[in-house]
């Protein structure tokens, strides 16, 4: 298992980027889906504000999340991701993760040089589920 998924499976909490309250978005469904398992999920709203989201209190930016980010769960275009990267390093962020589709070598090489670990062009939903069904095939 790489960095990454070791620290979204051992993760609490996670600030959601580009989350809003719009729930046909693939933000919120995968927001919802962590959530669901058992994930404490902070939205940080860039495109659509809102107050809040799932239940929890929108931030602006991970940097105003009062309390620690294990994971950075990033829903942007990759051409907006700098700024995303540059407030997760700030905030001693665990991990950042690029959603699928969503790429920036040169940023994540600063999120690495900066001590998180790094996924891109990957889908948290997909692998939570497929690290789920790992783990639960070994228990049999």
């Amino acid at each position: 298992m790489d960095t990454a998924l070791e620290r979204l499976i051992a993760a609490k909490t996670i600030a959601v980027v580009g989350l809003d309250d719009r729930q046909h978005r693939t933000a919120y469904q995968i927001a919802e889906y962590l959530q669901a398992a058992g994930y404490r999920v902070i939205p940080v709203p860039l495109q659509q504000w809102a107050d809040e989201v799932l239940g929890e209190k929108s931030y602006r930016r991970v940097q105003d999340i009062p309390e620690p980010v294990d994971l950075v769960d990033v829903f942007v275009r990759s051409e907006q991701t700098d700024a995303v990267i540059d407030d997760a390093i700030a905030a001693k962020a665990g991990a950042i993760w690029l959603q699928q589709g969503i790429t920036n070598n040169a940023g994540l090489a600063r999120a690495a040089a900066a001590g998180l670990a790094i996924a891109q062009d990957r889908c948290t939903m997909v692998e939570h589920r497929a690290a789920r069904r790992k783990r639960l095939a070994n228990l049999d």
